[in-house]
């Protein structure tokens, strides 16, 4: 790698690495002040609300980078327009070509990072930052309806009042249908404690089943219980799709699949994932149009501000059209690969122009 190539590389990491570390501590204040309403709720101290926001920090990592790098590659180069090196580079025969390859390979590497911690970071600490606030103001996880929580698992309804932050339910009910759907058992526990192994360990259990030799009840201080809810599927309710690590979205599509349900907003989710290395090499290239222009024609503020509002149209534009495409019921493939690729033939576009100028 010459010399030039390493010192824009250089460049453009250390301003995005400087507007990064502005935008977590933005961001961590502002979540910061938005716990100061939960503060005091039950054993919900300041320390407990600050190691809260610690634990939220590597998800706004994974949504920052982007507009980190985008920044940071307009602050980059609009120094180097400053100071005229980006006009003697274009002099000596570096092509905008070559520049945009830098940007791309400096928007990989931002790209793996994201990916890193948005893989083995954030989905974790989402669920340990919503389990300490749980357990601290002394909620429950969930309860989507009135009645709780329902989860289909085969000819099963599973039916939890409440999913406690450990992943033990409370008030549980299983209703039992054979393959023409006639109920043939319910089941009640006062508390179900996960086991392990698909196993789960349910306490003051009553069982009732139905048959055409007449109903037999049961009662067990506590029984052995098989069933597909599992820890990993009720961490849905604690994290985003959008948050969630790779692995974990496959195998909930595959349980939704499995009970026929729809599975569109994790599967629009999943692609996300798949296309978000492409989304920020594009962001990336969104700068350097905005490097083209003589120091002494001025507005250079005023470019970066509209390069900071094209950054923000890309990154906004993505959830609207994943919305959009939602609400239409588009193939999660479209609908996750359109924005990126849209975006990218605009850039290569408008380089395309500029190098013919």
């Amino acid at each position: 790698m010459s010399l030039i190539s390493r010192y824009i590389l250089r460049e453009v990491s250390m301003s995005a690495g400087f507007v990064f570390v502005g935008l977590i501590l933005l961001f961590s204040f502002f979540d910061l002040a938005g716990e100061l309403d939960s503060i005091g709720r039950a054993d919900y101290g300041f320390a407990q609300a600050a190691l809260y926001v610690a634990l939220n920090v590597p998800g706004h990592v994974y949504e920052i980078v982007p507009i980190a790098a985008l920044i940071g590659a307009l602050f980059a180069l609009s120094r180097l327009v400053m100071n005229s090196e980006f006009a003697v580079m274009l002099a000596s025969g570096i092509s905008s070509w070559r520049i945009a390859l830098l940007l791309t390979v400096a928007g990989i590497g931002f790209a793996l990072v994201a990916l890193a911690v948005g893989e083995l970071v954030s989905p974790w600490s989402e669920q340990a930052a919503k389990k300490l606030k749980l357990r601290a103001t002394e909620s429950v996880v969930a309860q989507a309806f009135r009645s709780g929580l329902w989860v289909k698992d085969g000819n099963a309804f599973i039916n939890a009042r409440e999913v406690l932050p450990d992943a033990s339910l409370h008030d549980l009910k299983v209703y039992e249908f054979d393959q023409d759907w006639e109920l043939v058992r319910i089941m009640t526990a006062e508390k179900g404690a996960w086991e392990g192994n698909g196993r789960w360990k349910l306490a003051k259990v009553s069982d009732t089943g139905f048959s055409e030799a007449g109903i037999k009840l049961s009662h067990e201080k506590s029984l052995d219980w098989v069933s597909v809810l599992s820890p990993d599927i009720l961490s849905v309710l604690l994290v985003a799709p959008e948050k969630m690590s790779t692995p974990a979205l496959v195998g909930y599509i595959r349980h939704l699949r499995e009970n026929k349900q729809q599975t569109t907003r994790y599967e629009v989710a999943l692609w996300s994932k798949m296309f978000y290395p492409l989304a920020i090499p594009v962001i990336m290239l969104l700068a350097l149009p905005f490097a083209f222009h003589s120091p002494r024609s001025g507005g250079i503020a005023l470019k970066i501000f509209l390069g900071i509002l094209a950054g923000l149209a890309f990154h906004l534009g993505n959830r609207l059209f994943s919305h959009v495409g939602l609400l239409n019921d588009w193939p999660p493939f479209i609908t996750a690969a359109t924005p990126s690729l849209l975006f990218l033939a605009l850039v290569l576009a408008v380089l395309k122009r500029l190098e013919r100028r």
